[in-house]
């Protein structure tokens, strides 16, 4: 069994995920909590992770059962093989989403470029790439992961 990307039609993250689970497909469709703004009020809604990705743990012979779901675009390609993402790989981000401790990272003197190893948290031993610094955020490449965080500072050093 391996955690396969699919790419599904935009907005149509979650649902899927759903619709997935509901044939016995296990499926991981990450978002994370974020307050939007309205003219009249303010609402906390979900926004996926991952722009149109989600991701399917299932075996090479039932990869066709996911076209079953509405929604559900192709599989993502990585030099012509279906992408693979590892099992340590989904846990991480499942723990980091959990927990939120992002916002618990210290940033000391970095720059765009910087190489770094992440020494606190649930993203701790994790090495990244400093891609921007400002003044609340820093975003950050996860080499293992192969995403962009964008995390609070906690303290600037």
């Amino acid at each position: 069994m391996n955690w396969y990307v699919l790419y599904v039609k935009p907005k149509q993250e979650i649902k899927v995920a759903q619709q997935l689970s509901r044939i016995n497909i296990e499926a991981y469709a990450p978002y994370r909590k974020e307050i939007r703004q309205w003219s009249d009020r303010k609402k906390r809604i979900d926004v996926p992770l991952f722009n149109s990705y989600v991701f399917v743990n299932l075996s090479e012979k039932e990869r066709q059962l996911v076209f079953e779901v509405p929604g559900v675009v192709r599989y993502l390609y990585w030099l012509g093989k279906p992408a693979v993402a590892r099992d340590g790989e989904i846990e991480t981000l499942k723990n980091w989403l959990e927990h939120d401790e992002v916002h618990d990272l210290v940033v000391s003197q970095f720059n765009p470029g910087d190489q770094i190893t992440i020494n606190s948290g649930v993203l701790k031993g994790k090495e990244a790439q400093i891609e921007e610094v400002g003044k609340s955020t820093v975003r950050m490449i996860l080499k293992e992961l192969g995403v962009v965080v964008q995390a609070k500072i906690k303290e600037l050093v």
